[in-house]
């Protein structure tokens, strides 16, 4: 034994690597992957109401109805001989707010006034074209949410007459 050579152990060869490393790797992989799935599953399951004030689905008939008396007004048309008559009512979110305007005159009339306004700045042309009615209804919803300080939902046409 004194006079021999120790031997070298011998090496793994180089193409062989170990079969739990793998499994290993495997099982951190699926861990990482299953684990951010379930996460998100419950961050989305759990999120609250968006904050930016959307709210859900509410039925028309849960909601408040604004009208107003019918419109009588000469559009912007040269020559000033065409009119337009239309009944507007605006749909606000509750009908509690319906009724509380119902008792503020001044914003009614204030409404009113930005109706008005916005009506005799139109032409016939414009008004006898579903654009043209879809753009005047927005534009009346803006003004009148201004006037009264609270979003309204729609805009309603009962009566729309153009006289050419």
């Amino acid at each position: 034994m004194a006079g021999e050579e120790s031997q070298p152990l011998p090496e793994a060869a180089p193409g062989k690597k170990k079969g739990g490393s793998k499994l290993v790797v495997m099982l951190l992989v699926a861990f990482v992957v299953l684990g951010g799935g379930g996460g998100a599953w419950w961050y989305l399951r759990a999120a609250p109401a968006p904050a930016d004030g959307a709210e859900h689905e509410v039925a028309i008939s849960e909601r408040g109805l604004l009208a107003f008396e019918p419109f009588l007004v000469n559009l912007a048309d040269a020559g000033g001989g065409r009119f337009l008559k239309t009944t507007v009512q605006v749909v606000v979110p509750e009908p509690n707010a319906a009724e509380h305007f119902k008792e503020k005159q001044v914003q009614v009339m204030q409404a009113r006034s930005e109706i008005l306004e916005v009506l005799t700045l139109q032409t016939a042309d414009v008004l006898v074209t579903p654009e043209g009615k879809k753009a005047l209804k927005e534009v009346i919803k803006e003004k009148v949410s201004h006037a009264l300080g609270m979003k309204v939902i729609d805009v309603l046409f009962s009566e729309f007459v153009v006289q050419f």
